[in-house]
């Protein structure tokens, strides 16, 4: 695609870095640049900074319409590239079809210009713990390997450093793969790690959700490969695996796949020759599984222990035999991928370590935007929880959420928020429940105060137990994104 002199218009610049990157590699193009975004220069203040100093750097400059988007940028354009958070409904893209002007993303300009092998990782929860597990097994055996994508990475700018022999992994949200699925595109090694209920507010439903995220293999080629966790309930219902049911145009590996599942896997072709699953305290990869027969647990390469996994939960675990299996599918060795998960240790902003404080241990787990990751945040730490939790609403329901606090936390101190109020029912109607226990709930004062809830949580906490921060709700309005609620949280515990 050939950018020189052409008229580009991005549409949203966003927080996120992924605007930013899109345009910066843009001026390198040599297109003519407008950005458009809804914020205002204040709110945008830092990437606005960034970009002046990279057109400066260029020699370029760069129009800008801030505030609101105008119907003449968009018309005017020979191009728009979208931000992921852009709805693809808006009427501002049903502009820039009936005007015949193209529109793409980040992702869509990075898949046709990218010359290295993509691996894509997607999901509910895990993808970034599960992103770089992959990407720290590809590169023992590759060490130029690329980490880009839903990271706050910029792709397109990582595209300089790429040749055919760089393998690429990438973080791809719902949002990403819905735009990718509509230009026909998906990465030709992929992986699923899990699938629960998620941004309805923004797709309406689970099966639609559930249809953005099969975009990561929808359009793969016959050589490609789709690694699915058939351990979680939600996926095995998103992807079944009967005959007909949909379509899988490369491989199939299904990982702890369960003896529902595996009996549907063997009406099929070309899938199921591989399988990886927990034998005791080894996960196996079975090369002997008949091309055409039923996935099989028997035998097979040991390719990590459980003890080679310094993090903790079940669903790291299945993190890592995802990682795995999809590592071992694109030629990692064994011993390369035991000692990449050797040398793994915790993701910022995931069940990570903050500090401990007086015998409390301070645990920062922000990224836990919906109640199943904060389940799994519960599940995965053994001592006494003090848990903070609640803030914005994505239209998610809090039964199973609710339930488990009342069965396995100490005391709960609430974000005030749009989703607060229908956690705190769901806690209360855990407790009267049969095994549901009283748990002393208390709600943080001003809206954004973490400061607040962190000092209330620490009342409320003795030594032994943890402080956790899984709030199983965005951020929405409280602050510019989970990742900056994290920051804030790190830096109040670190003044304790």
């Amino acid at each position: 695609m050939n950018l020189h002199g052409k008229r580009v218009l991005v549409m949203g610049l966003g927080v996120h870095g992924g605007g930013l990157g899109v345009a910066r590699w843009l001026l390198r193009q040599g297109a003519s640049v407008t950005v458009t975004d809804m914020a205002s220069p204040a709110a945008l203040a830092e990437p606005l900074a960034a970009l002046e100093a990279a057109a400066t750097d260029l020699g370029a400059s760069v129009a800008y319409t801030l505030g609101e988007h105008r119907a003449a940028d968009v018309t005017s354009a020979d191009l728009v590239v979208a931000n992921p958070a852009v709805r693809p409904d808006s009427p501002w893209l049903a502009l820039a079809h009936a005007a015949g002007v193209p529109v793409e993303t980040e992702m869509t300009l990075f898949f046709r210009a990218c010359r290295g092998p993509l691996l894509g990782v997607t999901g509910t929860k895990g993808k970034t713990t599960t992103t770089l597990l992959l990407a720290a097994m590809l590169r023992e055996r590759f060490p130029t390997t690329v980490v880009a994508g839903n990271l706050r990475v910029s792709a397109l700018e990582a595209l300089a450093t790429i040749d055919t022999t760089t393998p690429v992994v990438l973080e791809l949200s719902s949002f990403q793969l819905e735009r990718l699925g509509a230009a026909g595109l998906s990465p030709p090694f992929s992986l699923i790690t899990n699938l629960s209920p998620d941004h309805l507010n923004w797709h309406g439903s689970l099966e639609a959700y559930a249809a953005a995220k099969r975009q990561i293999y929808w359009h793969q080629p016959a050589t490609g490969v789709v690694a699915l966790n058939g351990a979680d309930d939600g996926s095995v219902a998103a992807f079944p695996l009967a005959a007909g049911a949909y379509r899988y145009p490369g491989r199939l590996i299904a990982v702890c796949a369960g003896p529902a599942w595996s009996a549907e896997a063997s009406a099929y072709r070309r899938h199921a020759a591989v399988t990886v699953t927990l034998r005791g305290a080894t996960v196996h990869w079975d090369d002997r599984a008949a091309a055409f027969g039923a996935i099989s647990p028997a035998g097979g390469e040991p390719l990590f222990a459980r003890d080679d996994l310094r993090l903790p939960g079940a669903h790291n675990l299945a993190n890592a035999m995802l990682a795995a299996a999809l590592a071992r599918a694109f030629g990692v060795e064994a011993g390369a991928i035991r000692a990449a998960l050797q040398g793994f240790s915790a993701v910022e902003h995931r069940l990570e370590l903050v500090r401990e404080v007086e015998g409390v241990r301070y645990v920062n787990d922000t990224t836990a935007t919906n109640p199943a990751a904060a389940l799994a945040a519960l599940a995965a730490l053994t001592t006494p929880i003090v848990l903070i939790a609640g803030g914005a609403d994505k239209e998610l329901t809090f039964e199973a959420l609710g339930a488990a606090i009342a069965g396995r936390v100490k005391a709960l101190v609430l974000l005030a928020g749009t989703a607060t109020p229908r956690l705190a029912a769901a806690v209360q109607a855990g407790q009267a429940s049969a095994t549901g226990r009283g748990v002393p709930m208390t709600i943080a004062g001003p809206y954004d105060d973490l400061a607040a809830a962190v000092r209330a949580a620490r009342e409320l906490a003795a030594p032994g137990d943890t402080v956790l921060l899984s709030p199983g709700c965005a951020s929405f309005g409280m602050f510019r994104n989970e990742f900056h609620r994290g920051d804030v949280f790190r830096r109040i515990v670190g003044e304790l």
